[in-house]
């Protein structure tokens, strides 16, 4: 039999089935070997053996050999009509066989074969009495009667484990597929998060260097001053592009966040993007400075920093201005630039993102500030510059802000 929720009680009952017929087998021997009928005794005991031999397995083959059960149902009928002919003691091994007939047989053969039982029962008691009484009549009747209730119950109770087995085996699945696709998912969301960070960090860092280096050759025969102010300005980007690096390692917030404010450290990126390039930039602040939880800090800083990358690598402008306004219900970022700007149509494959770039930096800021429920846009058209404003609303109350690092 299946293991499911039932088969203890199912296990039970069938000891209980096994024991009353055992019980009744030998009530039966020791009653015909009290009237001095040797033969029935043994019968009996052949009888029992016969049942013995297949309860010890339990039958556990019949439902692979259904012939092999069938066959050994036959055998035990026939000897127990012998028996119930020759001594009505054992009239009464009928009501284990019932559910015998109805553990082995499907019901549209199993149903017929207890009637039939039944009637056999019924006929050898008259056999015995030269006659028909009401309780011989209704004791096999009603035995047939509660084994086949308990069965077709039994039958009901395996059909909803059953399908609940199902159920819960297709909930199994369903959660297993969920998990995965969590896990894909959490794995997606954590190489963007990567590719952002390094986009804004460790990219633009080493592309301010390449520049540096490369105006340090331009300048290093005819203006060697210049060149060596090149080469500290590169090792200095070095040195905090490394100090990045190893933040970003750890998850921690960006240095130059741990060090100061944002705007402070606005003022410092933009200066340190202005040294290390042609282009002029200035930092502003409107309005009045307001805590902000880190993240929120973060994600303009690095906008800033990305925006100012693009302006120094693809607008070719003459002036850069970084605007930080605090409102009373939001934060706007707004860096725009005098260069030769582009065309933001929906046409192109990233609208905003210059020529020549890596079709990723707009997008990277887009997706932060689409994060903390704000917006990027971007204003641009051919020889007109370009402006990138990023809006952040502010939280609701300063319950809401999250614990920031000691400054």
């Amino acid at each position: 039999m299946r293991d499911d929720p039932f088969s203890p009680a199912v296990r039970l009952l069938g000891w209980a089935v096994h024991g009353t017929f055992l019980v009744l087998l030998a009530i039966a021997l020791v009653r015909v070997v009290h009237d001095g009928l040797a033969w029935a005794a043994a019968g009996g005991v052949l009888l029992g053996l016969l049942y013995a031999a297949a309860v010890v397995p339990r039958l556990r083959e019949h439902r692979t050999r259904p012939a092999l059960a069938r066959a050994w149902l036959g055998v035990i009928s026939a000897g127990w009509v012998a028996l119930a002919l020759s001594s009505p003691d054992f009239v009464w091994l009928a009501f284990p066989l019932f559910f015998a007939y109805l553990h082995l047989l499907p019901p549209p053969a199993a149903l017929p074969g207890v009637a039939a039982l039944t009637g056999a029962a019924i006929a050898a008691s008259a056999w015995h009495g030269g006659g028909l009484t009401l309780a011989e009549v209704l004791g096999p009747c009603i035995g047939a009667a509660v084994a086949t209730m308990m069965a077709l119950a039994y039958a009901a109770l395996y059909r909803e484990s059953e399908q609940r087995r199902r159920l819960i085996e297709e909930l199994v699945r369903t959660r297993e597929r969920l998990v995965r696709a969590e896990a894909g998912a959490a794995r997606l969301a954590e190489r963007e998060r990567l590719a952002r960070e390094i986009h804004d960090t460790l990219a633009q860092g080493m592309s301010s260097i390449i520049l540096l280096l490369r105006a340090a050759r331009r300048d290093l025969d005819h203006a060697p001053g210049a060149a060596r102010g090149r080469l500290d300005e590169a090792e200095k980007a070095a040195a905090e592009n490394l100090e990045e690096a190893r933040s970003f390692v750890r998850a921690l917030a960006p240095p130059v966040l741990r060090r100061s404010s944002l705007p402070d450290a606005l003022r410092r990126v933009t200066e340190s993007a202005s040294a290390r390039s042609p282009v002029r930039m200035r930092f502003e602040v409107s309005g009045t400075p307001a805590e902000l939880p880190t993240e929120y800090e973060v994600a303009l800083l690095r906008i800033a920093q990305g925006a100012l990358g693009n302006a120094s690598r693809h607008a070719a402008a003459g002036t850069v201005g970084v605007t930080l306004t605090y409102l009373d219900d939001m934060v706007v970022l707004d860096v725009f630039d005098d260069g030769r700007g582009f065309d933001p149509s929906p046409t192109r494959t990233d609208p905003g993102e210059p020529a020549g770039g890596t079709g990723y930096g707009l997008r990277a800021m887009r997706e932060r500030a689409r994060a903390l429920g704000g917006t990027l846009t971007v204003e641009s058209s051919p020889g007109e510059g370009t402006a990138v404003v990023a809006s952040l609303p502010l939280p609701a109350a300063p319950g809401d802000l999250e614990g920031k690092p000691g400054r």
